[in-house]
């Protein structure tokens, strides 16, 4: 098969994929890795070279430096890319027939590469549970579970850098510095209660599905051609995303409750990874913008050259009413907290001046707000 596709690593991406994850790299190559994405997201064969790339690296390879690189790869992608990807890793022939067989017995690969591959596939399968056509790594997850595998806890520090730094680790890379938030100093531990971890826990989930909405927003918008409802609704998101984060990184610092904290910081990943994907989302769109500007422009003056007496006039069209939100994607089904006092935005940022047990300042937000406009 290979002989009649040719080789994996002659494609754009697969050249990128090769690249990222020789094991004579000293650290993982994030330019690379996003830059792999960005190739995926933005090409209609991208995700199959890509595929087929990863799948030459991992299938069969001793090296198991080149198989931790191309494991971070492929969760960079399955994080920052959309459904077209998403098929081709949630099937099961590559689970089944690339991902199981590098941690089978018989080849008894290092425990590190192990716990990779069983943290993916556990992300996997509950993050695509609920559609159909990815249910693929669904079953080999509850076969494996049958079977008696253990799955292992998630490695919190060993977390790609893109979503949350290394804790306790002095360098970070400048290219990263402005999707982290910065952690305040705070003099005392939190004990939480059963109750308060309940309501935190409710909190996040709220955050979970704002993220969830950015998401698919970011996936289904085009840059450059999204209605301006849509652009105002992810925007807000991208506001209210941010201010629920100063939160959760400061009670990452402060939760004495180890379950809690490691829902906190696989929110905080969650975060860091979507504000990455706006932020790339947003340079295209004012790439995109300035052309379209300079096209009207020129437009333009060919209107006027056209003569005196000539009919044609540029005249811009400006509505007073703001736009109706757009039926399109996923801005139908979910709308943020808006933001103001009354908002998730607004009670975050006033929470420091507040008088109130510590641990309540995030759980109290206005949860309830967001449901139900999720609702609607």
């Amino acid at each position: 098969m290979e002989f009649l596709l040719g080789n994996p690593y002659s494609t754009p991406v697969g050249q990128c994929v090769e690249r990222a994850t020789d094991g004579g790299l000293q650290n993982e190559d994030w330019t690379l890795n996003m830059e792999i994405c960005d190739i995926i997201n933005e090409t209609d064969e991208g995700p199959k070279d890509a595929m087929r790339a990863l799948k030459k690296r991992l299938g069969g390879n001793k090296n198991y430096r080149e198989v931790m690189l191309a494991l971070t790869v492929l969760e960079t992608c399955v994080k920052n890319c959309g459904h077209r990807f998403h098929v081709q890793v949630a099937n099961r022939d590559f689970i089944d027939g690339i991902l199981v067989k590098i941690i089978s017995p018989k080849i008894n690969p290092p425990t590190i590469v192990q716990d990779k591959v069983l943290s993916l596939i556990q992300a996997w399968a509950d993050a695509f549970r609920s559609s159909p056509d990815l249910t693929g790594v669904v079953h080999i997850y509850e076969e494996l579970k049958r079977k008696g595998i253990e799955f292992p806890m998630a490695d919190l520090d060993a977390l790609s850098p893109i979503h949350t730094p290394q804790r306790g680790t002095p360098e970070v890379d400048p290219a990263m510095i402005k999707y982290l938030a910065p952690i305040p100093h705070m003099p005392s531990p939190i004990t939480a209660t059963p109750e308060q971890i309940a309501r935190l826990r409710s909190e996040l989930d709220i955050v979970r599905g704002n993220i969830k909405v950015m998401s698919e927003m970011l996936t289904e918008m085009a840059p450059g051609q999204e209605e301006a409802s849509d652009l105002e609704l992810l925007q807000e998101l991208n506001r209210t995303c941010r201010a629920m984060q100063q939160r959760v990184v400061e009670l990452i610092s402060r939760v004495s409750n180890e379950e809690v904290t490691e829902d906190l910081l696989h929110v905080n990943d969650d975060l860091n990874n979507i504000f990455l994907r706006y932020e790339r989302y947003e340079r295209y769109r004012s790439g995109r913008a300035s052309h379209n500007g300079m096209l009207n422009e020129a437009t333009e003056d060919n209107l006027i050259d056209l003569g005196p007496g000539s009919p044609a006039v540029v005249t811009p069209r400006i509505t007073s009413s703001p736009p109706a939100h757009s039926t399109a994607g996923a801005s139908a089904s979910a709308s943020p907290a808006h933001v103001g006092s009354d908002s998730v935005t607004g009670t975050l940022s006033s929470l420091s001046g507040r008088n109130r047990d510590d641990f309540d300042m995030f759980a109290q937000t206005r949860s309830s707000s967001l449901a139900e406009q999720r609702k609607k």
